[in-house]
Parts: structure tokens; C-alpha cells; sequence
């Protein structure tokens, strides 16, 4: 028994995606954390901030680290994080004369915030690669069943005959839209979190921008100032989340319309019932349009997560976490299945 069906045993067959969800798992936010402590005691001794000596220790003891994650429970439920716990493991790990030098001038939101952009960027090319195969899929339907005509409806009423390219159009120009806001929405979103306390790097003097420009290049991402309680950017990603299981949405609410009629469309593999053998229930269909009524839902919180206070606010942050994974998860899942549903279908139009 799971609280969320998409990590359900059973429903995720369906709503869930293992490699979207493989990203919110506690092995991969550990691992993105330690990449983030390893890259800065590396910029930090290249900034000439601590030692190489130090660096070193702090990079020979995270390889072979062990953490006790009964411990990062605890200190979870206590401080609502677990970065301080988790640093002083690593402190003891490193030992003296090294250990103090551990996560020098940054603080826990640093590492969070960072580690969730770390295993974004790995989020962002695996949906951007269900999304170009969803594209792909919808336009073989329009080389094979272009050219054949149905009746176009208008308010759910018969308008005029249209050609099914004009409607298989209509479901994959926007996904193409949204490859374009996927990449120009990347800049923005993939870049470190680096302010220490209060988001001033105190602790650096004029050599704070250096070293958050050598952290962000040894992880792979873009510099950029501190964003401690600017969240415009994940609000923005969500919003492209939402945006996108909208439009495969109304792929799926357009299907199992043409599905009802049973006259402009032929599908293979549909849903069985219990009590009606002789059905075909467009399962793929439904869930993509219960996929994008419930990101549509998540997205105003995730809006409402960007009135942080001061600062730094601990709610509106944990409100982000309840939210965007889910959201993440649930747009990979619509991929999977709006892919399978165009597979799915062998005719449409006449």
C-alpha cells in the first residue's frame, strides 16, 4: 500500500514512469548531495578558499562513504532537512584536520536546491526524449491518414467535413511548441544554487562569484546568482509540466471521443471490462486526460510555493517537494502512454 499511485505497485503500471521516478528516489538525492559537496570542496581549493590537502581528504572520504540513514530520518523529522545531519557524517568521515572544511560557506538549501537541479537536468533529457518520440508517432498518423477526411466537431456538435491532417495537427504542433519552451525554459532552470547562509556567500569575501562559477562548471551547470527564495524558475518548469499533459490531454479526451463513435477510428489493445467482454475500453486515453487534469491541479500550488519569505521560508519549500516530483512523474507517464495510444491506433478518418 503506497499513499501516490505513481510509485503504487500496481497503478504505476499505468500512471507511474521507473526512469522519471528513479530521479526522486533517496539514492539518487544522496548521490546528486555528495556530488555536491566533492565539486565544492574542489572549487573551493582551486579558489584557494581551503586547501588541496583538504580537498583531497573531503574527495578520498566520499568515495568510499557510508551513511547511517536511520540517523538522516531522525535529523529529518527534528530539522526538517536532513543536509545537517548528513554534513556531520561526512565531517566525522573526513576526520581531522579536514573534517571542519566540509561544506565550508554553504547552506542546506545550497545542497538541496542544487542536488534537485543536478537530477532535473537528467529529468529534462529523458522527457525531452519521450516527447520527441510522441511527435514522431503523431506524424507517422498524419503520412498514413492525412489525406482522409471525417466530420469536424465544433462544441461538440457536427460542423464541416476537415482532412484528419488538420486534426492530427492540432495534437502535434503544440507538443513541437513545447520542444522549443523545453529548451529556452533549460537555461534558466539548470543552473547552481550557491548563497550560503543568507544568500550573500559571507564567508568568500570578493571570491564568492569565483567560486560559485567553479562549482557550477565542475557540475555541469550554468552560474547564476543565488536563488534561495526566487522559485520563478521551478514555478515556470511546472508550468511547462502542466502545459504539456494539457496537450496530451486533449489527445487523449479527442480519442476517446472518435473511440465512442466507434466510426472514425479503429484501436488495438484496448482496456477489458469485467462484466463486458466485448469491449474495448480506451484505458491509454483516460489516463492522459486524468494525467492533465491533475498537473493542471498540482501547478497552482506549485504557484502558490513561490510566496517564500525573506529569505528563506521552510513551507513554501516543502510545499515543492509534496508537488514537483509528482508533476514530473505524471508528465513522463502521459509521454509513455500518449507514444503507446498513437501505436495503438491503425485507422482513423476514411
Amino acid at each position: 500500500m503506497t499513499v501516490s499511485p505513481f510509485d503504487h505497485p500496481l497503478l504505476s503500471a499505468l500512471l507511474g514512469d521507473m526512469e522519471a521516478a528513479r530521479h526522486f528516489s533517496v539514492e539518487a538525492e544522496i548521490e546528486a548531495m555528495l556530488a555536491f559537496e566533492r565539486a565544492l570542496a574542489q572549487a573551493e581549493a582551486e579558489s584557494g578558499i581551503i586547501t588541496q590537502d583538504a580537498a583531497s581528504a573531503i574527495t578520498v572520504a566520499l568515495a568510499s562513504f557510508r551513511l547511517d540513514t536511520a540517523l538522516l530520518r531522525a535529523a529529518a523529522a527534528k530539522d526538517g532537512v536532513i543536509v545537517p545531519e548528513l554534513v556531520r557524517q561526512l565531517r566525522t568521515a573526513v576526520g581531522e584536520p579536514h573534517g571542519d572544511k566540509v561544506h565550508f560557506g554553504a547552506t542546506s538549501q545550497d545542497v538541496v536546491d542544487t542536488g534537485l537541479v543536478l537530477r532535473l537536468k537528467s529529468v529534462v533529457e529523458h522527457l525531452g526524449l519521450l516527447l520527441t518520440e510522441t511527435v514522431l508517432r503523431l506524424a507517422s498518423l498524419e503520412e498514413r491518414f492525412g489525406d482522409r477526411t471525417l466530420t469536424g466537431v465544433t462544441r461538440m456538435q457536427k460542423a464541416i467535413p476537415i482532412r484528419m491532417a488538420d486534426r492530427v495537427a492540432a495534437w502535434r504542433a503544440p507538443l513541437q511548441r513545447h520542444q522549443e519552451r523545453l529548451s529556452e525554459q533549460s537555461r534558466r532552470l539548470l543552473v547552481v544554487q550557491f548563497g550560503g547562509a543568507a544568500g550573500t556567500l559571507e564567508k568568500f569575501g570578493d571570491k564568492g562569484p569565483v567560486v560559485r562559477a567553479a562549482l557550477a562548471e565542475r557540475l555541469g551547470l550554468a552560474d547564476a546568482p543565488q536563488w534561495h527564495s526566487q522559485r520563478d524558475a521551478l514555478a515556470d518548469f511546472a508550468g511547462w509540466l502542466s502545459l504539456l499533459t494539457g496537450s496530451l490531454g486533449k489527445f487523449g479526451q479527442d480519442i476517446a471521443l472518435m473511440a465512442q463513435g466507434g466510426t472514425d477510428i479503429a484501436l488495438s489493445g484496448g482496456g477489458g471490462s469485467s462484466a463486458m467482454p466485448h469491449k474495448q475500453n480506451p484505458v491509454k486515453a483516460e489516463a492522459l486526460v486524468a494525467l492533465a487534469h491533475f498537473n493542471a491541479t498540482q501547478l497552482s500550488g506549485m504557484h502558490q510555493a513561490l510566496v517564500h519569505e525573506q529569505e528563506r521560508s521552510g513551507a513554501a519549500w516543502t510545499l515543492e517537494w509534496l508537488l514537483l516530483p509528482q508533476m514530473v512523474v505524471a508528465t513522463a507517464a502521459s509521454l509513455r502512454l500518449a507514444a503507446g495510444l498513437a501505436g495503438q491506433i491503425e485507422s482513423l478518418g476514411h
